[in-house]
Formats: C-alpha cells, structure tokens, sequence
C-alpha cells in the first residue's frame, strides 16, 4: 500500500510544481496592480494638473470659490452655508436665553423673600383678626344681656284663679287674659273641648259639629294636650231648637260652664264660639255670667259686648260645602241692573211708612225729641227714590212669603238664600239696615245680608254707624263696605251716584278678597277666630307650610367647567363667588321683633284697596312669617354704605340688605343631557344658595349619570306625580327668599342673572324676568287671547325664567282656588300663565321685565311642550278660565322694561359719580 502511493506521488510531481509557479505568478500580479497601479495612476494625474497649469487642473487639490463652481457640488453649497447661519443664530439665541434664565433666577429669588414676607405679614394680619373678634365678643358679652327662654307655666288644676271682675264690661285683655299660659316660643296651642262631654253638646246642629271638628283637624294650633294650651274653645252654639227639649236656664247654663274640667272658677283663657247658619240665632249667652272666658259670636247687646275681649264672628253658612267660584258673577261690568237693593221687613216699622202723606224732614223731627228709631224715614226716603225712576232701584219692605224669623226691630230677610242671591247679582250696592234698637250692636241678620252680599259681589251699605261688623278691631271694613249714619238717609242717593267706576271695582274686589280669606268657609272661619286671638296677645303666625323635599341620590362627576358664552362678562365684576357655605336669607333668621311691625305694615303701609300682601295679623290662612318689606325694599341712599360708584356699583349687590343669596328651582321631564347642560352653566355664578332640580318623572335619573359639581348643593326632589305645578311648591329645601324658575333649556348668560337679581331685590312683590307676554281681547268673539308677539306692552313674565318671592310658591299651592291647579294638570299647561295671575291679583302691580331678550331656548334641545299646535289654544282657554275664577281680570299692563344700561357704561374714572345722580 505504501509503495503504491509513493509511486503515484513520484509518477506525478511535474504537475504538481506546475501548478505551484502559477499561484505564485498570480499572488504577484494581484500585488502589483493593487499597490503599484494605484502609484502610478496618481503620478500620472498630478502630471497632468503640473503640465496644464494651475487654471486647468482637474483632480488636484483647488481653492474652496473653485470647488463651488462646478455645477454639481452648487446645491451643496448653499445647504451649507444655510446651515452655517442658523448655527450662528442659534448660537446667538443659546446666549440670550441663558441670560434670561439668570435675570429669572433674579427674580425667583427676589420672589421668594416677597412670600416669606408676605407670609410673616398674613401671620400677624390673622393674629390681629383673631384678637379683634376676640375682643368684640367680650364687648358683645358685657354690654349685651344673655337671654334664655321664658319658664314655661303649665294650667294647674286647682289653680284657684284671680277675683271675677266688678262687671262684664271691665274684662278685657289685660284683666281677663294670663299671658303666662302663652309664652312667645309656645306656638299658641290651642285645646278644643270635645262636644261630647259637655251636657248642651248633643243638642248642637250636627252639620255646625261635623264642619267645626273638621276645622279642627286641619289646624296647626290644635293640641290635644289641655295641660300646655293657651287657649281653651268650647263650641257653645248653633243649638237645634225642639220643643221636648227646651233651652237651658242661664243659671243652669252658668253651672254647666263652671262644669268643665279646666274652667279653673273663672274660665280665664277660655273662648266660647257660638256658630250660627240661620238668619236668627238664639242668644242664650245672654245674662249668663261667662266669668272671664271670651264670647265669639255674631249677635250681641251693648251690655254684653265687651270691646277688645269678645268677638263679631261671621256666620257659618258653607257648613259642609265649598263655594263654587264658577258661579260667582264676575265683578265686570262695574255697574248692574240695579244701583241697590234691599229686601225685608219689619211690622213695627210699617206705622208711617206706608201713608201717601210725605214724612216729615229730619230737621222737623229733631226739634222735637230725638227719634228713636229712623226706619219710618228711611222706607219714605227709599221709596221716594224708586218712584223717582232715575236710577233703577228695587226696595221690598213686604215680603211675599212669610219672612225669616228676627229678633226685635231687626229686619228679616225675605225668600230662599238663592232667590236672594240672584237679586244681588244684580245689584250694584246691597242695602243693610241695622236694627232700630241701638242696644242690639251686632245681629245675626245683618251678619247674613253682609256676608251674601260679599260673595255676589254687591257692595254692601250698611245703614246705622252703631253697628259691629265681623272682627272690625282688625278688618278695616271701609275699604269694601260703605257705612252711613241714619240721618244721612237723604243723601244716600247722591252718595252712591258720586262714586266713580275705578272706587267700585275696588270695593267690590276687596270685598271678594275678605270674604274668600275670612269668611266662605269653615276652615277660614275658624282659623280666623284663632289668628285675632293669637294677633290680640301678640303671638307670632305658625310658620308657614313647607313640602318635604324627598331627594334623589344622585353622584357627581367631574368639576364642571364654564361655558365661555354663558359666563363670559368682559372685564365686569358681577360679584363673589360665595366661598362659604350657602346661607339662609333673612327671612329664616328673624326673631319675635317682626310681630309689632306687621300691624304697622298692614294698617299704615297698605296701598290701595288690597292689604300690600295678604300676610296681616288676621290672616287665617296666609301667616305672618313671610315677609316681602322685611328686607332689601326700597332704594339704597345716596352716599354711604357698600354702593357707590365705578367698579363698587358694579360689585355690590344692591339694595338694603349686603348679604343674600338666591335659589334655582329647575323643572325636568327625561332630558338627562339637556339638563346636564343647563346644570354645568351654572357654575360659578355668584350669590348662588344651591339647585332644587324637580323631578317631574317618574322614571329616576340613570344610575350612570354623572351630575356635574358646581361647587353648591344640588338636590334632586323626587315628585309623587307628573304636574306642572310641582315647579310652585314651596320646598324646604329653599333656604332663601329668592327663587329663581327657570326651564331646563333656558339660555342666560351670569350677567343677566345677575342683572335680574338685582332688580328683583328692588321690586320684591314683583315678578321679575325675561320672556314677556302680554293678554288681548278679542272682539270677534268676545274672550281673552294669550299672545307672545313682540309688543310695546307686556302683562306676563314667564316663570321659566324668572324671580319670584318664596311665598307665592305657598300661596299658588295652598290658597289659589284648587280649581286652577286642576286646570293646569289637565291641559300639562298654564301653570306659569296662574303665576302671573296670583301676583298681580294680590299685588295690583305688572310684572317687571329684565333685558330685551324674547326667547330663551336653546338650540338643539329636543322638541318642547311649547312647540305643540295646540299648546296656544290651551293657553287662550286657560286665561278665559281664569278670568272666570277670579271674576275679573288681574292682569295689567305695562311699557316699563329695566335694560342694564348703566350695568355695562364704561365710564372714566373721572365721571364715575354720575352714577349718583342718575
């Protein structure tokens, strides 16, 4: 094997060293082209450069102005020397900045030592503020006494009591009455004797029973604990006359009162109502000695009346019923068939009356003796003018069927109670004659002839200045009534045809005003009898009542931001952004100071024929508490005070009052995103309280609903049904005296809020908004029109977007007729349309409209109940109807609008005390 291949080897060396020589020859070519070849080349090219000389070289090296001249290196070129520049501004900037930065450095430390000083100087500013309120609290402790509430003297049963008075006619309030049993904070509680456990109660008239106990119920008085009770009632009358049961004798009578169980000997604090539902009642409290328990009742004699402690009460004619306010006439035409009326009679009156021989004159019977009674002269007078036929007139001094039974020389009324009022509807004034015995100064006919004139709308003239009308220390009765002496029966004609158009409508408006609010119902009739008591020893009105607002839970989102349209305002200051706490308004913080100045208020600062508002001492049903005159009325003097000029006219809020919020009450029905919206452009608007959101749906808010947070409260009140009248409830959750209604598609801007809420402060018993309407008649057909064109006289201001005072919210849900409140329910229509009403009704003034802005809603909402076809007809209907209720109509014009002007004046600053003077 060996062999083998060493042969193989040796057969075969040539080529192998053959093939050796090549690789060789080849290693040595490459070398010599890579390195000798690149050499030469280059000396080659210098060559030629040297040769060509120093203009025509071509690869040598050539001057920086030579390389950029050819062609394609020129782009090149300029990239660089753009480059180059901003190298060197940017290099240029690099400094500036750097120098910045330590002039900043400057600054920043120059700025920290000015807030470590300001700091230091905040410290001691504190430090001073915290001595000073120290300081006044102990000057407020010394020189102020520390109060506290009265101590409570609860009825002792076996109290032995004071001496009875000398006579009946020396018990009045300060000798009969112990105020110690009604302390100011006691809320007057009243203890009513229950019917039963008296003996004379079973014979009472079961309908004046069942209608006084129903009152009763509906009291906020009523206690049914005698041992804290102010006041004791006992319900002593109507009696049902039967002849197997005859009246008890004043003695037993008087044994029977000295009976009950907290008459305590001398029935102090005790009031004895007698109700009457007939033209005669029986007087059986006559010669009974009451001790010095009050009487309420509508007959009395001279020697039984004792002025200022016993009560003219009216009579109790609706028992079981409410009137129907649709049946009433209206109170237009000013003047009816008749100038008056009167219907009666009296057979000891007829001796002289009847002979065709006229009377004698007054002149001629005051020469002789003075006559004791004038009724002769006054049928002889009043027939001399029917006769005369220059006014229709009718006089009945006969009845045609046998006439209601009458005390003693008292006229008897005549016919039914229907045939009676349809005389009256058609009369101008209604005539009544009081009894000829001047002992007798309050009886139950007159009572009668009064109250049925009142609710027909005739204007009552009532003949005999002797006579005591119902709760005449508190009613002035001349605003509604017409009273003249007998003798003056001969002037009585010309008396009542000298009075102009515009004095009737008012009578006869304010004689519909008293008799809806004292005397159509039982409730009214009792609760009057309560507030002249509670007015009399001077004890503040309940509060008023307030619905429990049941909120909604609800959880808020992000902060919400400002709507740069609706907030932003230029360089105008509209006020602070509460950062406290929201406040109550004034008229939550009053104390017992106010109860003197409502009788002031309603007795000297009533304007025309209505009492300023229907708040007075005496009102049953609309308490004291709710003031309009307590705060921010009237216009703030000249120099002085938190007003002024500039930049602090346009800070300050206005009025007499420096402090007060306001409250948003927004009506809602399933529009979640337009009502989030309308929340979030609230946000920081000044004086804000907090957000009422009513609910009127009754499907709750969307568990994922994110609320907006505008920094207040916002509360959700849940509604028990779907009603338009839910935005008019007074909800305890209003703190505040303004309310502003506004739609949840509203568009207002914060200056124009806060422009409203300014004027509002100024006209507290006004309206105060932005979209006016305005009422027209309709000749054609003979009816009322709702129109929002655009006019030069408006009678409306819409309520969703308006303010209002708080108590109108109580008025609209309790007192307005209930027949309105359906009306709206009905037609889901109208409520802001009854707003208006119930104000101008009550104040007699138009509403105020703010701005020059028609329309408020906002674009893109979803479609409103406002843009239905048919919501105009509605509106028409509505006005008709409650033109109907009211008997007239309340609304009245007006050309005044308040626009801010002065608001947005930019004035030098020179000139900025024009502002006083303007």
């Amino acid at each position: 094997m060996m062999q083998r291949n060493g042969g193989i080897v040796g057969n075969s060396g040539q080529p192998w060293v053959l093939r050796r020589v090549r690789l060789t020859w080849l290693s040595f070519m490459l070398f010599f082209i890579l390195v000798f070849f690149p050499l030469i080349a280059h000396y080659y090219l210098t060559t030629i450069d040297e040769a060509g000389g120093p203009d025509k070289r071509i690869f040598g090296p050539r001057p920086g102005g030579e390389l950029c001249e050819a062609k394609h290196v020129q782009d090149l070129c300029r990239i660089r020397e753009s480059v180059s520049e901003e190298l060197l501004q940017l290099e240029a900037k690099r400094q500036e900045l750097n120098g910045e930065i330590a002039r900043l450095n400057l600054r920043i430390e120059a700025c920290k030592r000015s807030i470590d000083s300001a700091k230091q100087d905040l410290l001691q500013l504190k430090n001073v503020i915290s001595q000073t309120e120290h300081s006044y609290k102990e000057l407020m402790a010394q020189n102020q006494p520390k109060l506290s509430l009265p101590v409570r003297l609860l009825p002792d049963k076996d109290d032995p009591g004071y001496p009875p008075p000398k006579s009946a006619q020396n018990c009045h309030l300060h000798t009969c009455f112990d105020y110690a049993r009604c302390p100011l904070t006691s809320g007057f509680p009243v203890y009513v004797y229950d019917t039963g456990s008296y003996p004379w109660g079973e014979k009472l008239d079961p309908l004046v029973k069942q209608a006084f106990a129903s009152s009763v119920k509906s009291s906020v008085y009523v206690t049914d604990n005698p041992n804290i009770a102010c006041l004791y009632i006992v319900l002593v009358g109507e009696i049902q006359e039967s002849p197997s049961s005859p009246p008890a004798s004043p003695l037993d009578l008087e044994k029977q009162l000295k009976a009950l169980p907290y008459w305590r000997s001398d029935g102090h604090n005790h009031l004895l109502v007698h109700l009457l539902r007939k033209s005669l009642t029986q007087n059986f409290l006559y010669n009974v000695s009451t001790g010095r328990a009050a009487v309420a009742q509508s007959t009395f004699f001279e020697r039984q009346y004792r002025e200022g402690f016993d009560m003219v009460v009216s009579p109790l004619v609706h028992a079981l019923s409410e009137p129907n306010f649709l049946e009433v006439p209206p109170q237009v035409p000013v003047k009816r068939k008749y100038l008056f009326t009167f219907q009666g009679e009296k057979v000891e009156s007829l001796r002289s009356s009847l002979l065709e021989a006229p009377p004698q004159s007054f002149e001629e019977e005051m020469e002789g003796d003075p006559p004791a009674d004038y009724d002769d002269r006054i049928i002889g007078t009043l027939k001399a003018v029917q006769d005369s036929h220059l006014d229709q007139v009718l006089v009945e001094f006969t009845c045609k069927n046998q006439p209601k039974p009458s005390l003693p020389t008292e006229w008897a009324l005549c016919g039914e109670r229907e045939d009676r009022l349809e005389v009256l509807k058609v009369s101008t004034f209604a005539l009544v004659i009081s009894p000829g015995d001047g002992q007798l100064v309050a009886s139950a006919g007159c009572s009668m002839r009064l109250f049925e004139a009142l609710e027909v709308g005739a204007i009552p003239v009532v003949l005999g200045d002797h006579s005591k009308l119902p709760y005449h220390h508190l009613i002035r009765w001349s605003e509604a009534v017409i009273m003249v002496p007998k003798p003056r029966i001969t002037e009585l004609h010309f008396l009542l045809r000298s009075i102009s158009d515009n004095d009737l409508l008012a009578m006869r408006r304010q004689g519909r005003f008293l008799w809806e609010t004292y005397f159509s119902t039982s409730e009214s009739i009792f609760s009057t009898i309560l507030a002249s008591v509670r007015t009399s020893i001077q004890i503040p009105a309940a509060p008023i009542r307030e619905e429990p607002a049941q909120e909604i839970p609800h959880k808020a989102g992000k902060l919400a931001g400002t709507d740069a349209n609706m907030a932003d305002n230029g360089d105008l200051d509209l006020g602070p952004v509460e950062v406290e706490p929201p406040y109550a308004s004034p008229r939550f913080l009053r104390n017992f100071t106010y109860t003197a100045a409502d009788v002031y208020r309603t007795w000297n600062r009533a304007p025309g024929p209505f009492h300023l508002f229907p708040h007075t001492p005496l009102d049953p049903v609309l308490p004291s508490e709710a003031k309009f005159l307590g705060s921010g009325t009237g216009f703030r003097p000249i120099g002085g005070g938190s007003g002024g000029s500039g930049k602090e006219f346009q800070a300050a809020l206005g009025g007499n009052v420096p402090r007060e919020q306001f409250t948003v009450v927004m009506l809602t029905y399933e529009r979640e995103e337009v009502l989030m919206n309308s929340l979030e452009r609230l946000n920081g608007l000044p004086y804000l309280n907090k957000v009422v959101v009513v609910w009127n749906s009754p499907k709750p808010p969307s568990d994922d609903l994110l609320w907006p947070d505008i920094g207040l409260p916002i509360v959700v009140v849940h509604t028990e049904k779907n009603s338009l009248n839910n935005r008019f409830l007074p909800w305890d959750a209003v703190e505040t005296e303004a309310i502003l209604s506004i739609d949840d598609d509203a568009h207002l801007r914060h200056d124009e809020i806060m422009f409203g809420f300014r004027v509002w402060r100024e006209a507290r018993d006004r309206i105060v908004g932005f979209p006016g309407r305005f009422h027209a008649w309709d000749v054609n057909h003979q009816s009322w029109l709702y129109n929002s064109n655009y006019s030069c006289e408006l009678s409306m201001v819409l309520t969703g977007a308006a303010f209002f005072h708080k108590y109108y919210a109580y008025l609209y849900s309790y007192v307005m007729p209930q027949a309105i409140r359906d009306m709206v329910d009905e037609y889901i229509n109208c409520e802001d349309i009854a707003m208006n009403f119930l104000v101008s009704h009550i104040t007699r003034k138009p509403p105020i409209k703010v701005t020059s802005r028609w329309t408020f809603r906002c674009p893109g909402c979803p479609q409103a109940l406002s843009h239905d076809d048919s919501h105009f007809h509605e509106r028409h209907k509505c006005i008709n109807f409650f033109v109907k209720v009211y008997g007239y109509m309340p609304l009245l014009y007006t050309q005044f609008r308040v626009d801010s002007v002065l608001f947005k004046t930019r004035l030098p600053h020179d000139k900025t005390k024009c502002f006083k003077f303007i």
